[in-house]
């Protein structure tokens, strides 16, 4: 087990190697068409397991759907077909990376953060190999949102920061309106919970933790795996991309994640409510699934 998850981070730290935001001085041209990838974010979307299998919420276990506020995203590929293995596609965006904090981790600071609806990642179709693909990879690194909880009979609202990522360097961050100090590396399932001031709460509290299990959906798993702790997420396209290289206008494609329950903990009471003081305890963040569309 240690060297297949020493493998996987080595394979994990190649990924700054492939298409990344690799740059030169060439003029670019502003009105050439683009391979645009947009976020949306879908309760309603199936919830799936790491196989990508439907995954009901467990029995004794309670789930939320959490109210977004930010999300970063680290790695974009797409995939020919279920046999490409993973950076053997086409690598269309890779975020920033630092060893500041040792080992190589994900940059923080440098990480884009945007909402249901906003731009994840842009590149000229010039750059893309003409090709059909019939999947795309996604890495999640970082997001940020609203879930309901309660505390001594109480409803409360809380803010939770989630990392996702393999590794991610974090000088500081801020959770809803409090800054957390880290300056260090945090491996995949670092969450930090900030809850909101209420009638009996007169300041925000902040605690931070780890989650030991991140749902990270790959229904290519017996074809094409992922290394441990990568957070790459797989999903099929309904209808294929197809890039000619002949485009005249952007090509946008909606990167659907589910967040359907994705918030899931232990459930003592068994009433589906998140009361942290009596009993129950996270268990899974991970995001439930990936589609990507085609919508121009």
């Amino acid at each position: 087990m240690k060297n297949k998850l020493i493998f996987g981070f080595l394979a994990l730290s190649l990924l700054a190697c492939k298409k990344e935001d690799v740059k030169d001085d060439t003029p670019q041209d502003t009105d050439a068409p683009k391979l645009v990838f947009r976020l949306k974010l879908d309760p309603n979307q199936e919830r799936t397991d790491n196989l990508g299998n439907p995954a009901p919420v467990p029995a004794n276990h309670g789930a939320q759907d959490p109210s977004y506020n930010a999300f970063s995203i680290h790695y974009i590929e797409l995939a020919q077909n279920a046999y490409t293995q993973l950076q053997d596609g086409e690598v269309c965006y890779t975020g920033a990376q630092t060893t500041t904090g040792g080992d190589n981790a994900i940059d923080y600071d440098k990480a884009i953060r945007v909402n249901d609806g906003e731009i994840l990642a842009e590149i000229p179709i010039a750059d893309v190999k003409a090709d059909t693909y019939e999947w795309i990879r996604v890495s999640v690194s970082y997001q940020n949102a609203d879930i309901e909880f309660r505390a001594n009979g109480i409803d409360a609202t809380a803010t939770l920061a989630c990392f996702l990522g393999f590794n991610t360097y974090i000088t500081e961050h801020v959770i809803k309106t409090q800054t957390e100090t880290v300056n260090s590396n945090k491996l995949q399932g670092y969450w930090a919970l900030e809850i909101h001031p209420n009638s009996v709460i007169q300041n925000p509290i902040v605690s931070t933790g780890e989650s030991g299990q991140i749902t990270v959906p790959n229904p290519l798993a017996a074809t094409s795996p992922i290394p441990p702790g990568s957070c790459v997420l797989t999903g099929d396209f309904e209808q294929d991309l197809v890039i000619t290289g002949n485009e005249t206008e952007d090509v946008i494609v909606d990167v659907s994640f589910s967040t359907n329950k994705s918030i899931e903990w232990y459930d003592a009471a068994q009433n589906n409510i998140f009361e942290p003081l009596d009993g129950d305890s996270l268990v899974d963040m991970g995001i439930r699934g990936v589609k990507p569309i085609v919508v121009q």
